[in-house]
């Protein structure tokens, strides 16, 4: 690492421009721009940076700048070197996955239409990226029917050529066979070009067209050219219904989402045409390399439209102090003004969050994969290991959650990671007596001494005698090699207690608390804060998300079964045999409120007398939702 004082540089100019920092090897690694380079670079060279910036200025040897006329140069120079430099410490985009488009090859003879997974070439148009290659092969057929330009491969085309023999696809009519001269070059490209057209505008304005060319043939007695157009025309509304949405048939543009996680984040971009959204993406963002102060939003739009079309309209989901120099520069470059807005309500807002829930799944997607890739998980145990100075690898965590309303309905849940991967076999849950006076403290040591004094009792059980009798060793026989109980230090201090009235305080024990994300530890004042985008943290949260969900659902079995007792329990003459009979046969308090007086009768053991007193004392209007607990009308 090397020391910044010692590379800081003297007499830096107060014009607007673009810098650059540099590691040892010569290569840039973070590339930024300034209304003021001398206020922005002094300002990395305080004493008090944020974590990345001060892992980047102590990577970097040195740093250089480039005065421009305004900010928007300096903007426009900022994105040109992090294109072509790739620096380390900027955002860094990554494809979630290769995505199709769809081509046109314009610059050949006879232009042919093929989805393409390569990058753009130069001569070919190219549509999307689309999210789905089935549906966009479903598209292809649909085009080639109202625009039967050809598919094939050059090498298929000179074997056509040469052999005078048409294609399967000239045969059955998606192809106009230019090969063979069923169509001349000329009326080849206008085929070529009006398929282009179609991609680019409202498809309304296409059909139209058709739709006056087959009532002019129709009029002109060419009644098999009238019927090729109407065959055509009922293709392109097909494929107009394939890709509309409810959007306005006159709004045209680009909407961008994000949405983060600890670790990283997703950009997703709709590209919408005439109401049509003919293109999706997203890229993966780690942020573990994103400087405190960069602007994910503006990177954002930078990495998209260094290679995309710029469309006169572009919404974003978030604020940005550099929308408006944004903007400036998208004008600058496109042939047309750019606007840069952010939907507040109607058909854009809703649809922005559409764009938001793509991003969403694209990282729950990216990040899925990740958690179970060993080297992720391998790295996450080592930080968790050393940032909370454990004994050993934690390759076995266990983590207690506790579930009330109020203090009542008490549950608590353990579930177990092994390896970094969730092992469900070991989930345990554990009732807790309502008629005790337990609050969350007291609970969380209650089920802590249970869960030890269980491994307390199984430790020493001959493993080799089971194994010879056909059994398995008791799964509570397993000690963790850390506790994380959800919570802050009250919860971890019962947890502790509990370890040491077993002798156990050796075992670590952590809490990890909701409101900051703080690590406590016991006999500890301060929490310990690991950085915010560490795999550490990020398993660690995972594990305690997954115990709060085993025990809320827990929690609501718990509780439905409670309200149930104690509903049924209010109808005279209505004892536990009949209350199981009643919701053997119906499910739910609410289908029997809705039951008739006879099919309540019609239950073994309640007959007419105990079926109008349980029509009675059901309430009218209210029934117990069985996957919640709660009342509802």
């Amino acid at each position: 690492m090397s020391n910044p004082a010692e590379y800081r540089p003297s007499n830096i100019p107060t014009d607007p421009g673009v810098y650059r920092f540099y590691d040892k090897n010569d290569r840039v690694i973070y590339v930024g721009k300034a209304k003021n380079l001398k206020n922005r670079l002094n300002s990395y060279f305080g004493s008090n940076l944020a974590t990345k910036t001060n892992r980047m200025v102590h990577t970097a040897v040195r740093v250089d700048w480039t005065i421009v006329g305004s900010e928007i140069e300096a903007l426009a120079l900022e994105f040109t070197w992090i294109k072509s430099e790739n620096p380390q410490f900027n955002v860094q985009f990554k494809d979630d996955k290769t995505y199709p488009y769809l081509a046109v090859s314009l610059s050949e003879k006879y232009p042919r239409l093929f989805v393409s997974r390569q990058k753009h070439v130069k001569g070919n148009r190219y549509f999307g990226p689309f999210t789905n290659t089935w549906a966009l092969r479903g598209t292809v057929e649909v085009l080639q029917k109202i625009f039967p330009v050809r598919a094939c491969s050059q090498s298929n085309f000179n074997r056509a050529v040469a052999t005078k023999r048409q294609c399967l696809l000239g045969d059955i009519g998606k192809c106009s066979a230019p090969c063979v001269d069923a169509i001349s070059q000329e009326e080849h490209n206008v085929l070529a070009k009006n398929l282009v057209s179609y991609l680019d505008r409202n498809p309304t304005d296409i059909a139209e067209s058709v739709q006056q060319d087959m009532e002019r043939a129709s009029a002109n007695e060419e009644f098999e050219l009238a019927a090729k157009l109407r065959d055509q025309l009922e293709a392109l509304s097909k494929t107009t219904e394939f890709t509309e949405t409810s959007l306005n048939n006159n709004f045209s543009a680009d909407l961008i989402g994000i949405h983060e996680e600890v670790t990283h984040a997703a950009a997703s971009l709709f590209s919408i045409r005439a109401g049509r959204i003919i293109a999706s993406r997203a890229w993966i963002i780690d942020l573990a390399d994103v400087l405190e102060d960069e602007d994910v939003i503006s990177a954002a739009l930078a990495k998209i439209y260094t290679d995309n079309k710029i469309p006169n309209e572009v919404l974003v989901d978030r604020e940005s102090s550099d929308l408006l120099a944004l903007e400036e520069w998208l004008s600058s470059v496109a042939p047309q003004k750019v606007h840069i807005t952010i939907p507040l309500r109607g058909e854009k807002f809703e649809m922005m969050r559409t764009v938001q829930r793509n991003a969403q799944q694209a990282l729950i997607q990216y990040l899925s994969k990740r958690s179970n890739d060993s080297a992720v998980t391998g790295k996450a145990l080592e930080e968790i290991h050393e940032e909370l100075n454990l004994p050993e690898l934690p390759l076995r965590i266990e983590c207690f959650d506790i579930s009330n309303i109020q203090g009542k309905h008490m549950v608590a849940s353990m579930v177990v990671f092994e390896d970094g991967q969730p092992k469900k076999s070991d989930y345990r849950r554990f009732a807790i007596d309502d008629d005790s006076e337990f609050d969350d403290t007291r609970a969380m040591h209650h089920v802590v001494a249970r869960r030890m004094k269980r491994y307390l009792a199984e430790r020493d059980i001959d493993t080799q005698e089971i194994k010879m009798l056909g059994g398995a060793r008791p799964k509570f026989a397993y000690p963790p090699q850390l506790i994380v109980v959800d919570g802050g230090a009250p919860q971890v201090s019962a947890a502790y207690r509990a370890l040491q009235e077993l002798g156990l305080e050796q075992i670590p024990l952590v809490g990890l608390a909701k409101r900051l994300e703080e690590v406590w530890m016991p006999n500890n004042k301060d929490p310990i804060i690991l950085p915010r985008h560490s795999e550490g943290l990020y398993l660690l949260q995972r594990v305690r998300d997954e115990a709060h969900r085993f025990a809320i659902n827990f929690h609501r079995s718990k509780r439905s079964a409670v309200m149930l007792e104690s509903l049924l329990d209010e109808v005279p003459l209505l004892g536990e045999v009949r209350r199981k009979a009643l919701l053997d046969r119906f499910g739910s308090v609410g289908a029997i409120r809705k039951a008739s007086l006879s099919d309540i009768a019609a239950v073994p053991g309640i007959g007419e007398k105990i079926a109008l007193l349980v029509h009675q004392s059901l309430p009218d209007q209210n029934s117990i939702n069985l996957g919640t607990g709660e009342i509802e009308g």
